[in-house]
């Protein structure tokens, strides 16, 4: 595949039909835009990191990145392409270990964006989101988990099909990496609750952009919805979050670019005084050269980080890290 070229269609794809939606977005807020954005042409070139049996390109990781990078430019890219976090996260390690009932069923439902889901690691009576320091936990009865614990910042929790949940399975052991284990949680199951979406910089959020408190009091699950062994929780969180962190700095960085076009434009327009532009100033030219520079830094850096020895996809990039990190 060429890459260039798949650029360039997704970068034409934003621009003439995800660009205009942007003002309803800000108006009416994603219910509004949603639907257009489905059947957008964005629709052929959804899931770019999953293989082609899942309807996807199966791209590999640094390639995704610019491809992350290039659908930052607008706040749906991500949306419209099916690549939007948590979902990105579930569905690698939902490819990378999941069950074949696990993957017919909730993988194949993802990949497709006909449901949605969540990720419940972070704890509210915990401070950051330590994977090893949980209170959650999931005590075994016969064939199936009992859930008992409080999660906060859900993200896309409201809506959700189902919650992949970080809880203690193995209390005693002594590894505090080996204790939890990710478990799929049906989001109608009894005893899983949506508290309340959790107010960012004073806004509560709408649709997708939600980080919800989550109750699980007494939630039952069969032991079959674990992913991966007992006990692999923290090695399956890193291998999520590996990837993730590099779709996140290079969406940024097309967020960052779309600002630097608009700055650029400004400056080039807006008119001081007659025959003076705003970009006439030395201390203006310094600012945008400055920022150029940052920008370009910031790219090949993260891309630097992507980089691999073997070309493996996505959801095998960070699985050294994972290996890592529980070895000890």
């Amino acid at each position: 595949m060429n890459t260039d070229r798949l650029l360039e269609e997704i970068r034409t794809i934003v621009r003439e039909d995800l660009y205009p939606l942007e003002p309803v977005l800000l108006e009416q807020g994603f219910a509004a835009v949603l639907p257009a954005c489905s059947r957008s042409p964005a629709e052929e070139r959804c899931g770019p990191a999953m293989p082609a049996e899942y309807g996807g390109m199966g791209l590999h990781l640094r390639d995704f990145a610019r491809v992350s990078e290039a659908l930052g430019y607008s706040p749906l890219g991500h949306f419209a392409f099916n690549t939007a976090a948590p979902d990105i996260g579930n569905m690698e390690v939902l490819l990378s270990h999941g069950s074949a009932e696990q993957q017919a069923h909730w993988l194949r439902l993802l990949a497709a964006g006909e449901i949605r889901s969540c990720f419940a690691m972070t704890e509210p009576e915990h401070a950051g989101s330590n994977p090893v320091w949980l209170s959650t936990t999931a005590r075994k009865e016969g064939n199936d988990y009992v859930i008992d614990g409080h999660k906060w910042f859900t993200t896309a929790a409201e809506g959700a099909a189902f919650a992949i949940v970080m809880a203690v399975t193995n209390p005693e052991e002594p590894k505090l990496h080996r204790r939890a284990s990710q478990i799929i949680v049906p989001t109608p199951t009894p005893g899983f609750r949506l508290v309340r979406n959790i107010p960012m910089m004073g806004e509560t959020g709408s649709d997708w952009l939600t980080h919800g408190e989550v109750m699980l009091e007494g939630c039952r699950v069969p032991q079959s919805n674990r992913i991966g062994g007992e006990g692999d929780g923290f090695a399956l969180a890193q291998e999520r979050l590996g990837p993730g962190r590099i779709h996140h700095c290079m969406r940024w960085i097309g967020i960052c670019e779309r600002c630097f076009d608009l700055t650029c434009r400004y400056a080039a327009t807006r008119v001081l005084a007659p025959g003076r532009v705003l970009a006439n100033q030395q201390v203006v030219q310094h600012a945008i050269a400055d920022s150029r520079a940052e920008i370009n830094a910031a790219r090949l850096l993260v891309l630097d980080a992507a980089k691999d020895d073997g070309g493996r996809r996505i959801f095998r990039s960070s699985s050294f890290t994972s290996r890592a990190c529980c070895s000890g």
